[in-house]
C-alpha cells in the first residue's frame, strides 16, 4: 500500500514532521506560532515536496506555511480550530484510545441507512450532540449512519459541499478526537458510519490548494468551480493527494465506507481510471486491517462501470445511489414534471428501476435531449441504495420541501413502503420516518461580500427549469439554517407517530430478514399502467412475498391472488393501525381470492415455501 501523507505528522516526543507539496514558490518555511513565533526553513525535495522535521512541537500547536513570506494554512491540515483562514493545528493522530477492537461492518446488503447533516440533526449541532441521539436512532432500527460532509467549511452554517480543507474535521461540529469518539460509541452501539466525500470540487472560500501547486485544471468545468487536476499534467500528485485522503478517513477515523460525491464531475481520461485505482487502494487496506471498507458513488450517468468489476471492464466500486427510483415514486406522486422530472411519470418507470436498479438504460432521455444511462445487467440489488428523499432532492428545490409538505399522508405512506420492502439498500434522510415538516434550505455562512453575492445570485438562477413559485430563501441568513432543522419530538402524535411506527415495524420485518436483498432473479414486477398499478412477487429464502402498490390518487382497485396457496397478511398501508381510512384486507387467504387495495396504498402478503409458517 502507498502511504505518503502530506500535512503535520507528530511523531511523538515533541517531534513533528512537516510536508508540503509546492511547485509555486521558490522558498516554504514553516512558521510555529506562540509567544514568540519561530521559522524553519523547509528543505525542497526532487518532486517538489517539502519537509522539516522539528522538535519541541506538541499537539495543540498552531502553524502557517510560509509561501515567499505569506501565511497559508497547510493543505493537509487535519484541524483548523480558527477557520479557513486561519493556521492548522498539530493533532497526534494516535493519541485516542479505541474501544471498537471487535466491531466489523455488516454487509452492504444488510444496511439500513440514515443520512444526517451533523450541524441540524441535534441541537448541539455537533459529534457530541449527535451521540446524544444515537438512542433515537436505534428506537427507529437503522444501522448505518451517513454523515453529509464534515471537511472544514467557511463559518458554522453549510451542508459541507463547500470544505476547502479535505482532511480537517470541521470546527464547529467538534475536534477530531470527538470525531472519533462518536464513531467509537457508534460502534460499540452496532451502527455503521459512512461518510460522504467531495472529490469533484472545493468550496471558493479558504481554498489555497491552488497557490501550492497544480491541484486544479482548466481543462474541464464544474458547475461549482474549477475542476480538480485528475488527468493532466503533475496529476500524479494530486490523485495520491484525494486517494490517500479517503485511505486517511477509513484508517484514522475507522470510517465503514464513504459516499463519493457527484462522481461524474471528476473528469479522468488517464490509462488509470482515478476510481479503480482507490478501490485497489482501499480493498488492500481491507485485506491488511482485516475490516471491511466500502466506496459508495453518487453518480448523474448510470454509468455500470463504477460497480462493475474490474475482471468485466469495471471500476470496482460497492455500490452507487439511484437517482431514477427516486424521480420514479416522486414523479409518480406530486405529479411533478419540471426539470429532470420530465423524464419521469410513467409507473413503467418505477416497475423497471425495482427490477434492475436503474430506469434509463440507454434510452432517449427528453430531459437530456439524448440516450440515457447503460445496462446493469450484472448487478445485483445491493449495489444500489434506494431513497425517496435525500438532502439533494429536498434541499436543491427552492423552497426545500419534503414529501411531506408535497403529498398527502396515505402517499407518505406508500414511499416508505415501497422503499422498505424493496431488495435493494434502503436510505432514509433524516426526519423522513415521522413526516417532518420543516424544509431542509441550502445554508451557508461565507465571509467573503463578493460570494455571498454571487451565491444568492447563483442560486436562484439555478431554479429556471422549474415552475416554482416564491422567494429563494436566503442562503446566508441564519434564519434559513434554523428553519432546516428537525424536530424529531413530533413523532410522538398523531400521522407524525403512525408514520414512524411503519417505518419501524418495516425495518424490523428487513432485521427479521422478511424483507431485504434477494437476487434479480427473484423479483418479478408486473405494471397496469392505465389503474397506476404495479404488482411485485419477490421470492426469498422459506418464503415468498406478493406486494399491490396502487399509485391511482382516487381509484381502489380489485387485485386477485397469484395462486391458492396461504398467504398471510403482513401490511396493508391503508389501515386504521397506520391511521388509514381503514383496510377490507383479510388476515388470511387459505384457497386464494381477490384483494380491493385502496388507492395511494400498499398491501404486503407472505407465503411460506417451507412446510410451516408462523405469522
Amino acid at each position: 500500500m502507498k502511504y505518503m501523507h502530506s500535512g503535520a505528522i507528530y511523531k511523538g516526543n515533541g517531534k513533528c514532521l512537516f510536508r508540503v507539496w509546492s511547485q509555486f514558490s521558490d522558498e516554504i518555511q514553516l512558521r510555529i506560532l506562540g509567544k514568540e513565533n519561530r521559522d524553519v526553513k523547509m528543505n525542497r525535495e526532487s518532486n517538489d515536496y517539502w519537509t522539516a522535521l522539528v522538535d519541541d512541537v506538541q499537539p495543540g500547536t498552531l502553524y502557517y506555511f510560509l509561501q515567499d513570506g505569506t501565511e497559508r494554512p497547510d493543505p493537509a491540515s487535519v484541524f483548523q480550530p480558527e477557520g479557513v483562514h486561519g493556521p492548522s493545528q498539530v493533532t497526534d493522530m494516535q493519541a485516542y484510545k479505541w474501544n471498537d477492537q471487535v466491531w466489523n461492518v455488516m454487509p452492504l446488503r444488510n444496511m439500513i441507512i440514515y443520512e444526517l447533516h451533523v450541524g441540524t440533526f441535534s441541537p448541539d449541532g455537533s459529534f457530541e450532540g449527535l451521540i446524544k441521539r444515537l438512542d433515537y436512532l436505534k428506537e427507529l432500527g437503522v444501522n448505518t449512519l451517513e454523515l453529509m460532509p464534515i471537511s472544514q467549511f467557511p463559518g458554522n452554517r453549510n451542508w459541507g459541499y463547500d470544505g476547502a480543507y479535505p482532511y480537517a474535521v470541521q470546527n464547529s461540529f467538534g475536534t477530531p478526537d470527538q470525531l472519533k469518539h462518536l464513531i467509537d460509541v457508534c460502534h460499540q452501539h452496532g451502527f455503521a458510519v459512512i461518510l460522504d466525500v467531495v472529490y469533484n470540487h472545493l468550496g471558493p472560500e479558504g481554498n489555497y490548494l491552488g497557490t501550492y501547486a497544480s491541484y486544479f485544471t482548466d481543462k474541464y468545468k464544474t458547475p461549482w468551480g474549477q475542476a480538480i487536476n485528475f488527468d493532466d499534467e503533475w496529476s500524479d500528485h494530486v490523485r495520491e493527494y484525494f486517494i490517500q485522503n479517503a485511505l486517511y478517513w477509513l484508517r484514522e477515523y475507522h470510517i465503514d465506507g464513504l459516499r463519493l460525491d457527484a462522481v461524474h464531475a471528476i473528469y479522468d481520461f488517464g490509462a488509470t481510471n482515478f476510481f479503480k485505482e482507490m478501490a485497489d487502494e482501499v480493498e488492500e487496506l481491507s485485506a491488511r486491517t482485516g475490516r471491511k471498507h466500502y466506496l459508495i458513488a453518487e453518480s448523474a450517468l448510470n454509468d455500470h462501470r463504477l460497480i462493475n468489476s474490474p475482471g468485466v471492464g469495471g471500476y470496482g466500486l460497492h455500490a452507487q445511489w439511484s437517482d431514477d427510483f427516486h424521480h420514479a415514486i416522486h414523479a409518480l406522486l406530486t405529479g411533478e414534471r419540471d426539470g429532470y422530472y420530465t423524464d419521469f411519470g410513467n409507473i413503467n418507470l418505477l416497475a423497471k428501476a425495482l427490477e434492475t436498479g436503474y430506469s434509463y438504460t440507454g434510452e432517449y432521455s427528453e430531459f437530456r435531449k439524448r440516450k440515457f444511462g447503460s445496462s446493469p445487467k450484472l448487478n445485483e440489488p445491493d449495489q444500489f441504495v434506494f431513497f425517496i428523499q435525500n438532502h439533494d432532492q429536498v434541499g436543491n428545490r427552492m423552497m426545500g420541501e419534503r414529501l411531506s409538505r408535497l403529498i398527502p399522508f396515505e402517499a407518505q405512506k406508500l414511499a416508505a413502503a415501497v422503499l422498505l420492502t424493496s431488495p435493494y439498500v434502503p436510505m432514509l434522510f433524516m426526519g423522513e420516518e415521522y413526516g417532518e415538516e420543516n424544509p431542509f434550505l441550502y445554508f451557508v455562512s461565507h465571509s467573503d461580500k463578493a460570494l455571498i453575492k454571487a451565491v444568492q445570485e447563483g442560486r436562484a438562477a439555478e431554479f429556471k427549469s422549474f415552475k416554482w413559485k416564491g422567494d429563494v430563501p436566503d442562503p446566508q441568513s441564519e434564519e434559513t439554517y434554523d428553519k432546516s432543522k428537525p424536530q424529531p419530538e413530533k413523532r410522538s402524535e398523531g400521522n407524525h407517530l403512525a408514520l414512524f411506527n411503519l417505518y419501524k415495524f418495516l425495518i424490523e420485518l428487513r432485521r427479521k430478514d422478511l424483507l431485504g436483498y434477494v437476487s434479480k432473479r427473484d423479483i418479478h414486477v408486473n405494471v397496469e399502467e392505465k389503474k397506476q398499478l404495479l404488482t411485485a412477487k419477490i421470492h426469498r429464502k422459506g418464503h415468498v412475498l406478493f406486494m399491490v402498490l396502487n399509485f391511482h390518487a382516487n381509484d381502489t382497485h380489485k387485485v386477485y391472488l397469484p395462486d391458492s396457496k396461504l398467504w398471510v397478511r403482513k401490511l396493508d398501508t391503508s389501515d386504521n393501525q397506520w391511521n388509514g381510512p381503514g383496510s377490507s384486507i383479510n388476515e388470511r387467504y387459505e384457497k386464494g381470492g381477490e384483494l380491493m387495495v385502496r388507492n395511494q396504498s400498499m398491501v404486503l402478503l407472505i407465503k411460506s415455501v417451507s412446510s410451516q409458517y408462523q405469522n
